[in-house]
């Protein structure tokens, strides 16, 4: 099995594998009953932050203050007090804890041996220091409490972005990205061990954990290897690589290369029309065709020459010759083109074998049962179908989903509905119906723009017909995957290339386009 495999991307391995704290301590228990010592995976965690910091120019230049903690987060933090002090580096150490586990005790003791210097009292939340934060690890389960909340929230005022934390933030949970108490440790990076957590890429977490670094530590494949198979999987820019090729053969002409109708915009939103078809013509699409308001029509040939107009998806033969529809980008509680005698547009699409993919007020209109009852038409459709709400969308179709972890939400939704989703945010998360599930890891947080779902809708679909004419088996969620994992990578590239004031949906479709 190859990163390229269309089922089995990208790799299960250590860089993209997210897990819940409790797995990776029963992974870190294996190791310890296989013969591993304790002491060993420590000073291995250890090392690797300690050379992450001291390879950081001017990181240290004012010292480090290393806050302890009583368990084995507390030993890590020793460790990296121990190799930053003998590589020269001015280090502290407080803990405002009374009694430690033995491992980190003994580690207290050398440092005291070697010299370092103990603070008797409080820190001051305003000295220069470098805080590296190892108060508490992966294991939290209660607010750190009021005084230590309160030290947090004052460095975070007086000193932004002068704190590291080790594994997770102080006061964050690692498998939900939820505060424990009233506050957190603010990181200006934190350093993930071995594994990603789960909690550490939720939206509600990134404010916490600021640049999120995995260190590897060497685990072994076979372990890893036992972790269940729909263990959610990090995406992140390189693995843009090794997605599975879409490419048609290079003899086949334009309807060998997708055959895409948008069904987009209003009268209230003719641009959606618009950055829904810019999105469908960066995907590479052989053949694109738009039902879209009259006021965009009248235009389009001026904008987007290659788009040919109509017919209308309710009307016969419609459908025949497509690979693949999206529908509702600015949409409106009705079609622009649906009248009292339209014909019956749900009852075509569900009856449709290619690929259906339903964006915004097509997923409102769907919620509202204007097709009848929203789960039982999804199951009961022909062909494949991608769903991309954002959160208010998703709340709708599946409200009793919608207060639930976002990747448990979108698997639940998937395996209930039949279709494969993109539940849309600052780190979005895709899931298939057969439990499989992928967390994009980085994002512009700049392209957070009305109309930037148009064009990844728009993308997506047209990524989708590309791959049922290339041959790929139609709806398979990796393109899915694979399509919102290049729209959040061009939002980083506009970003990089134009400033994050022009992370606009047209910068994204141009950047897609390239």
């Amino acid at each position: 099995m190859t990163s390229s495999d269309p089922i089995h991307w990208p790799l299960r391995d250590a860089a993209h594998l997210l897990v819940r704290s409790e797995q990776m301590a029963q992974l870190e228990q294996q190791l310890f009953d296989s013969g591993l010592p304790v002491e060993a995976l420590m000073e291995k965690a250890a090392l690797t932050i300690s050379a992450r910091l001291l390879s950081e120019p001017g990181a240290l230049r004012e010292g480090a203050l290393v806050l302890v903690g009583p368990g084995h987060n507390g030993g890590d933090a020793l460790v990296v007090a121990r190799e930053l002090h003998l590589a020269g580096v001015k280090v502290r150490l407080w803990s405002p804890f009374e009694r430690q586990k033995p491992l980190t005790a003994s580690h207290w003791r050398h440092a005291l041996w070697l010299g370092i210097e103990r603070l008797s009292s409080t820190p001051d939340p305003a000295g220069g220091a470098l805080w590296i934060d190892g108060l508490f690890g992966i294991g939290q389960r209660r607010p750190p409490g009021e005084a230590i909340e309160t030290l947090l929230a004052e460095r975070a005022r007086l000193r932004p972005g002068r704190l590291v934390a080790i594994d997770t933030p102080t006061g964050l949970c690692a498998d939900s990205g939820r505060l424990l108490g009233s506050w957190a440790a603010r990181a200006r990076s934190t350093y993930c061990l071995g594994l990603i957590k789960q909690g550490l890429v939720q939206d509600r977490a990134l404010a916490w954990v600021g640049q999120l670094e995995r260190l590897d530590l060497g685990l072994p494949a076979a372990l890893l290897a036992k972790l269940p198979a729909d263990q959610p999987l990090g995406l992140g820019g390189p693995d843009q690589a090794s997605a599975p090729p879409l490419e048609p053969a290079p003899e086949v002409a334009k309807y060998g290369r997708g055959r895409l109708l948008v069904v987009s915009g209003s009268a209230a939103y003719p641009g959606a029309a618009l950055l829904s078809l810019l999105g469908a013509s960066a995907s590479g699409c052989g053949s694109l065709r738009a039902a879209v308001p009259e006021r965009v029509a009248q235009q389009l040939w001026s904008l987007l020459p290659h788009v040919v107009l109509g017919p209308a998806p309710g009307e016969p033969g419609a459908l025949e010759r497509l690979d693949a529809l999206l529908i509702g980008p600015g949409l409106g509680p009705a079609a622009s083109w649906e009248g009292p005698d339209s014909p019956p547009l749900w009852g075509a699409l569900q009856g449709f074998s290619g690929l259906v993919v339903i964006d915004a007020d097509g997923l409102n209109q769907l919620a509202a049962g204007v097709a009848g009852e929203a789960m039982a038409w999804l199951q009961a459709r022909r062909g494949p179908t991608w769903l991309t709400p954002h959160g208010g969308e998703f709340a709708r179709l599946f409200p009793d989903l919608a207060g639930d972890a976002p990747l448990e939400a979108a698997a639940a939704a998937a395996e209930r509905s039949g279709a494969s989703l993109v539940l849309k945010g600052a780190r979005s998360v895709i899931a298939a119906p057969d439990g499989r599930r992928w967390q994009l890891l980085e994002a512009a947080p700049e392209a957070a723009r009305a109309g930037a779902g148009d064009v990844l809708a728009g993308f997506a679909a047209g990524r989708g017909a590309v791959a049922i004419a290339a041959g790929s088996s139609p709806g398979e969620t990796t393109t899915l995957a694979a399509a919102a994992l290049a729209h959040a990578q061009a939002g980083l590239a506009a970003r990089r290339r134009l400033g994050a004031g022009q992370v606009t949906p047209q910068a994204l479709a141009a950047s897609l386009t390239h």
